[in-house]
């Protein structure tokens, strides 16, 4: 509802369309406003086109390609695609060795000279401590040295 003198035009658009009606009284007069102007029924609404599918980057594409590799090798890890099959088509083979103690005052050279003169005494010493897997060239008294099967008399 809005207030206007009675001897104007309609000054909005839509008093010309709808039934108007007036309060007089005095210069000033009070419009009340019914509108019959219908709107129509509201669209419905579109539909948002698919979007495209996402497509990745080179970035990406490495990422993800590591990412799957790296899983790809640890399962493999743990079904065991990358085990020896060594144990598979192996054969027992029993093989004795001869074995020497340590006596105080006793080097790997002096083992090595004792069992096999004529070799060369760094080879014989390199073979023992691959033998019983030694972590030094020291031994002590007591301990017990296979000789590989080379060596035995």
């Amino acid at each position: 509802m809005y207030v206007r003198n009675i001897d104007t035009e309609p000054a909005l658009p839509a008093e010309g369309r709808g039934r108007i009606f007036h309060n007089t009284g005095g210069t000033m007069s009070t419009i009340g406003y019914n509108d019959t102007v219908r709107f129509s029924a509201p669209a419905r609404p579109v539909r948002a086109a698919r979007p495209e599918p996402m497509q990745l980057t080179r970035r990406g594409r490495l990422f993800f390609g590591t990412v799957f590799a790296l899983i790809a090798l640890a399962v493999a890890y743990f079904l065991g695609a990358g085990a020896s099959q060594a144990g598979a088509d192996s054969t027992v083979s029993t093989t004795s060795f001869e074995q020497v103690t340590v006596m105080p005052g006793d080097t790997l050279w002096s083992i090595a000279g004792d069992i096999a003169p004529n070799a060369d005494t760094q080879q014989v010493i390199a073979d023992i401590v691959n033998l019983n897997q030694l972590e030094t060239a020291t031994v002590q008294p007591g301990q017990r040295l296979s000789i590989p099967a080379d060596y035995s008399k």
